[in-house]
């Protein structure tokens, strides 16, 4: 019987989070960014789009007082989420952390501190109506001095058709943007792993969404009703040139071929 190939034995679920996230940079962001805005500690947060609940369980593991939960219509994601990264919580996490499925435009879980949609997430409602609805929900969805935290990328190459490999330990994650149309802004793209043994895993994970600018993101926020938008742009590092990993509410960002920032929404300025 031939050996299994790498792609074959390896599990796309945690290839992504080994490649896309870093819940400890989100949640360390988030945490600093909330004592700066506000006098309280966050108690209670809701991971929207949670998929694997990774960031939500990262948030339990912080403080003993911190209260979960994650939103996802994907039930066997959830599964996945419960049995791999909640079960490595201890017993006293574990009681701290709810996974629900459910759409994130209808969800009422109760009103929490902070509510997160990372990972570009929300790009999958294509209309201003759709996202604006969803804004809407979260709006309701937060304590009054709560605070909505999204992820945002763009520039130029953004627009493009390109695939982009990156070598990390163990395999090749490739991000392929396959199409844009201009018309609408809305893109096909693709996540695709390969392995030292030239096995692949293609399309391991598929996007249909619209790529939203700054802009539509931060005025359907503003006609949802949050009373506060503020875009959070990353520094530069002057001796590499290369971002410093330090965001900061900013009103000017730099044309750069590719760049990522946050989008903070508080409910009341």
């Amino acid at each position: 019987m031939p050996k299994p190939t790498q792609a074959e034995s390896s599990d796309r679920h945690i290839l992504y989070q080994d490649s896309v996230q870093d819940t400890e940079a989100e949640i360390d962001f988030v945490i600093e960014t909330w004592e700066a805005l506000r006098k309280r500690d966050a108690v209670y947060l809701r991971e929207d789009f949670c998929g694997t609940a990774a960031t939500a369980c990262e948030w339990v593991r912080r403080h003993g007082d911190h209260v979960a939960v994650g939103i996802d219509l994907d039930q066997d994601v959830l599964d996945w989420g419960l049995a791999n990264n909640v079960a490595a919580l201890d017993a006293s996490q574990q009681e701290r952390i709810e996974l629900i499925c459910e759409d994130v435009t209808s969800t009422d879980p109760g009103a929490a501190d902070i509510v997160l949609a990372m990972n570009f997430s929300y790009y999958l409602f294509t209309t201003r109506e759709r996202l604006r609805a969803y804004f809407t929900n979260v709006l309701v969805g937060l304590e009054d001095d709560g605070i909505f935290f999204v992820d945002a990328y763009g520039g130029y190459e953004s627009h493009m058709n390109v695939t982009e490999p990156r070598e990390c330990e163990g395999h090749t994650y490739i991000w392929e943007q396959a199409d844009f149309n201009p018309i609408d802004s809305t893109m096909n793209c693709y996540i695709h792993f390969e392995f030292p043994d030239k096995s692949r895993i293609d399309k391991a994970f598929v996007y249909h969404w619209r790529l939203w600018s700054l802009p539509e993101i931060t005025e359907l926020l503003t006609e949802a009703g949050f009373g506060k938008v503020d875009v959070y742009w990353e520094g530069t590092d002057e001796e590499s040139g290369e971002g410093d990993g330090i965001y900061t509410a900013s009103t000017r960002g730099d044309a750069d071929p590719g760049w990522v920032c946050y989008v903070v929404a508080q409910k009341h300025s």
